[in-house]
Parts: C-alpha cells; sequence; structure tokens
C-alpha cells in the first residue's frame, strides 16, 4: 500500500489529466450517442420491420473488436480523439437505441388512446407521456452505455487520444502493477460515479436534463468548430510504439528539435499499440515523426524484394529507397541494433546446455514458447525460426507486455525479446545466439513525410544529431533506467543529450 501511495502522489498531475481526458472523451461520445440513438428510434416506432433492421446493424457493429475498428479507422479519420470517439459511439448505439424503442414500444395501449381522446398531436403525445414514461427505461439505456464507454476508451490511449488506458499500458508494459491498477481503479471508479449520478436523474425532470444535454452538445459541439477553423501554429506531432525505447527516442527528437527551434510546438504522443497504426498515422499526415526500424521496414511497411539482412548499412539503404516510393524520408540510423532474441531463464539453459537457438532442436518436445502475434506471423520471426532452424514447437500468442513476467513466473520456458530489452539483465535471463543468423539488423531512425522534410529542414538537421549516436549498451541502460529504476523517459533522454554534448550549449 505504501508503493501505491506513493506512486498516486508521484504521478497525481498525470492522474488528473488523464482523468480529464477519459472524462472528456466518454461524455462526448455518450451525447453523440444520444443524438443519433433516441431520435432514431423515436422514428422507426411506427416502423418495426425497420426498426428490427437498426437493430441488427447496431448489435453486428458491436461484436466488432474495438482494436480492429479503431485500426481500420486510423486510414480514415487519422489518429486522436476523432476514431476513438466514432468508435465509442458505436458501441454505445445498440443499448440506447434498444431501450428506447423498447420502453416506448410497451407504453399502455389505454394511455396512448386516452392521449388521442384529449386531442393530442403526435409530438404533444411524445413529449407529455410517451417519453416521461418510457425515461426510466431509456435511462437503464444510458447506464448501460456509459459504463461500456469508459471501459472501451481505455483504448484511446493506443491511438494518441490520451485518457486512463495509458496508466493501464504502461504499467504493463514496464511491469509496474502500481500504475496499472491506479489506472483500472481511476476508470472502475469514474463508471461508478457517473453511474450512480445517472441513476438519479431519473428524479428529476425531464425538461431540464434534455434543456441540458442540448446545451452541453452545443458547447461542445462550438468548441470543436472552433478548434478545427483557428489559425495553426507550426506544430510537429512526434508518436512512439509502446514501451520505454520509443518513449525514450521521441523525448530526444523533442528536445533537440525544441533546442534548435524554440518557436516550435512539439506534441508527443507515446505509447501506440501497432506499428500499422503509427505508419497509416504518418502516411494520412496525422503525426509528423516516429522512430522505425530498418529491419521492420523491410519486413512489415513496404513491398520490396529485398529481405532485411545482417548489413546495417545495406539494410538501411534498401529500407530508405522504398520508403521514397512512398513519399517518405528515412533519416540516417543511430548505432545500435534492436533486433530480435530468443530468451530463456539462465535455470532452463543450463539445465539443458543451451548456448544458441539451435539447441533448441535436442528438446523440442520440451519447448513451451511464448510469442506475440507478429514475432509469430513474421517470417524474421517463428516463421523463420521453422524454416530455416527446422525447429517447430509448442508455441502460445500472448502480448508482448506480458511475455518476460510469464517466462518469469515459469509459464513458457521460451519468449521472444529483443536485444535491448533491460528486463533480459534485470532477471538474469539469457539470450540465445542466432548462430544461423536469421534476425536482420534492426536500427532505429526518424521516419518522416518527404513534404515535411522539404518544408523543415530544420528539423532534418536536429533529428540528425542522433546519427550514429546510441549503442546498444545505451539503449539497454536507458530502458533499465525507465523500467525498473522507474525514472522519467524525459529525464534520461536529457541525462544522455547532456552527457554526450548534443544539446549545443549544454
Amino acid at each position: 500500500m505504501a508503493t501505491f501511495f506513493q506512486t498516486l502522489v508521484a504521478q497525481r498531475a498525470d492522474l488528473l489529466t488523464a482523468l480529464g481526458q477519459h472524462l472528456l472523451l466518454s461524455l462526448v461520445s455518450l451525447l453523440i450517442a444520444l443524438v443519433i440513438a433516441i431520435p432514431l428510434a423515436i422514428w422507426v416506432i411506427p416502423r418495426p420491420k425497420i426498426a428490427n433492421f437498426f437493430l441488427q446493424i447496431a448489435g453486428v457493429l458491436q461484436t466488432i473488436p474495438s482494436l480492429a475498428l479503431l485500426g481500420m479507422l486510423i486510414p480514415l479519420v487519422g489518429i486522436g480523439n476523432v476514431p476513438a470517439v466514432i468508435s465509442l459511439v458505436v458501441y454505445a448505439l445498440l443499448p440506447i437505441f434498444q431501450n428506447t424503442y423498447t420502453g416506448l414500444t410497451e407504453i399502455d395501449p389505454s394511455l396512448e388512446e386516452a392521449a388521442t381522446a384529449f386531442g393530442m398531436t403526435r409530438w404533444e403525445k411524445l413529449r407529455k407521456v410517451e417519453l416521461p414514461l418510457a425515461f426510466p427505461v431509456i435511462l437503464s439505456g444510458v447506464r448501460t452505455a456509459m459504463v461500456m464507454i469508459i471501459g472501451t476508451a481505455t483504448l484511446a490511449a493506443l491511438i494518441g487520444a490520451g485518457g486512463l488506458g495509458t496508466f493501464i499500458l504502461l504499467g504493463i508494459n514496464r511491469n509496474n502493477n502500481t500504475m496499472t491498477l491506479i489506472g483500472a481503479l481511476a476508470s472502475a471508479l469514474l463508471a461508478i460515479i457517473l453511474s450512480f449520478g445517472l441513476r438519479h436523474i431519473r428524479h428529476l425532470r425531464l425538461k431540464p436534463v434534455l434543456i441540458t444535454a442540448a446545451a452541453l452538445l452545443t458547447i461542445g459541439g462550438g468548441f470543436g468548430v472552433y478548434r478545427l477553423v483557428r489559425p495553426k501554429p507550426v506544430a510537429i506531432t512526434i508518436a512512439g510504439k509502446l514501451g520505454s525505447e520509443p518513449d525514450v527516442l521521441i523525448n530526444m527528437y523533442k528536445e533537440l528539435i525544441e533546442k534548435d527551434n524554440p518557436n516550435v510546438k512539439v506534441t508527443l504522443k507515446p505509447n501506440f499499440g501497432q506499428t500499422s497504426f503509427l505508419f497509416n498515422a504518418l502516411k494520412t499526415d496525422q503525426i509528423t515523426v516516429y522512430p522505425e526500424f530498418t529491419g521492420t521496414v523491410l519486413e512489415s511497411l513496404v513491398k520490396t524484394t529485398h529481405q532485411a539482412t545482417g548489413d546495417p548499412a545495406a539494410t538501411y539503404q534498401q529500407a530508405k529507397k522504398a520508403l521514397q516510393k512512398k513519399q517518405l524520408t528515412y533519416l540516417p540510423p543511430m548505432k545500435y541494433n534492436n533486433t530480435y532474441a530468443l530468451v530463456v531463464r539462465r535455470d532452463f539453459a543450463n539445465k539443458y546446455h543451451l548456448k544458441k537457438i539451435s539447441d533448441l532442436d535436442r528438446i523440442s518436445d520440451q519447448v513451451n514458447a511464448g510469442f506475440d502475434l507478429e514475432f509469430l506471423d513474421r517470417t524474421d520471426g517463428y516463421k523463420g525460426i521453422q524454416k530455416r532452424y527446422g525447429l517447430n514447437f509448442k508455441t502460445q500468442s500472448m502480448s508482448a507486455d506480458l511475455r518476460y513476467e510469464a517466462l518469469r513466473q515459469g509459464k513458457v520456458n521460451v519468449v521472444d525479446g529483443y536485444s535491448t530489452d533491460s528486463q533480459i539483465p534485470q532477471y538474469d535471463f539469457v539470450v540465445l545466439q542466432d548462430d544461423q543468423h536469421l534476425f536482420p539488423t534492426y536500427q532505429g531512425a526518424p521516419l518522416l513525410r518527404t513534404e515535411t522534410a522539404k518544408a523543415h529542414p530544420e528539423i532534418v538537421h536536429s533529428l540528425n544529431r542522433l546519427k550514429n549516436k546510441i549503442s546498444a549498451a545505451d539503449m539497454q541502460r536507458m530502458n533499465y533506467q525507465v523500467n525498473v529504476k522507474r525514472q522519467s523517459a524525459a529525464k534520461v533522454a536529457h541525462r544522455y543529450l547532456s552527457e554526450h554534448h548534443l544539446l549545443g550549449g549544454d
């Protein structure tokens, strides 16, 4: 508990920011869903066939995995709040639409007849009789939608929309259970508080509730329009994948650019979950730059006859030429090679005398491997191991963030990793030698649009300060400082830049 409260105090500013982002994202999504679902349910009351069609459509939309929906939205609307809100609205439509339709259709017919007998118009019946009677059922659907939105909104952190999911993802990635717990508890408490508040709205009169909701939507919509049309300063958005290493790198990029160009506004969007998310966001000009690996470019991002090799210079040149065809500029890489690795516990390596990957052939029937989905499907991953090494063993897919913890607890005995991972020295794991030279070179380098590179050569100049800098030992040490010593990525990045005299006057 002492650690929990220490972390809570230390992270209180970030927690309040994430809580505000989460709350705003949730309320905006709920209001939009209300404006769509309730009028639509009212309109289909006399049209049961159409109502059934919309119920089926809303039900199908809810079956789409949230992560897949976010991935499909990025090429269409980019990253950040917009795709997050769209996906949350999609999930909120069914309970609101269904409960509104059910509440209005199950009103006692005698009450409807009485209202007609009093000479009420269709609108008067709806406003004075039907909606007040159906309000408790509608409100129940709204509460369900709100809880669903708050839970799903944690994934918004994967596409740069922030929120409490940032704490959860960072906690998992850095094996910091306290941060994960803080994010999860804050999300749960937010859902409970808002659900409790909505529950007591039923005791209020319907008209003030509707007026308040309309006013909030108008204010929010007006603010959104203002943000779209207001003059925008020169702004650079730097994004990074999930993990301490990209977090350190993007903080270096930010500090270098701001040091050379004080008038440029730099925004960081850390902890994206998937390479494809970032690549699509870059191509659609939603972000300005992000660090990418040479091997990943050739193996996953471009169609080329060339494969990544162990030759760093050749791999970079092939990746650079392939990206030029997509109007993307790949700046010179850093020194370190963060390639794939197969990692085992030291006691397991000692027991079976394991030093290289080919040694696994002797015990293939005893291997229980935990690989992330990307490694399982890559030709320079498990598919390559099967082909080049002739190895086939039991595998299971698991999140990249959890594989080292599973190895430490003995739930698996072989995992994929990266050569600069801090967990390797932290837990005294053993990296098996790639004796058949399967894993290609993975050097990190800034990737940006060619249009941006031409328009802002000063940014290119700033980023090129890291050319051939940062050794593998440097990177592993910085990862260790962030993941194990709990130091901020910004602090670690600044220390390296200062110690290596990359900040000019420093």
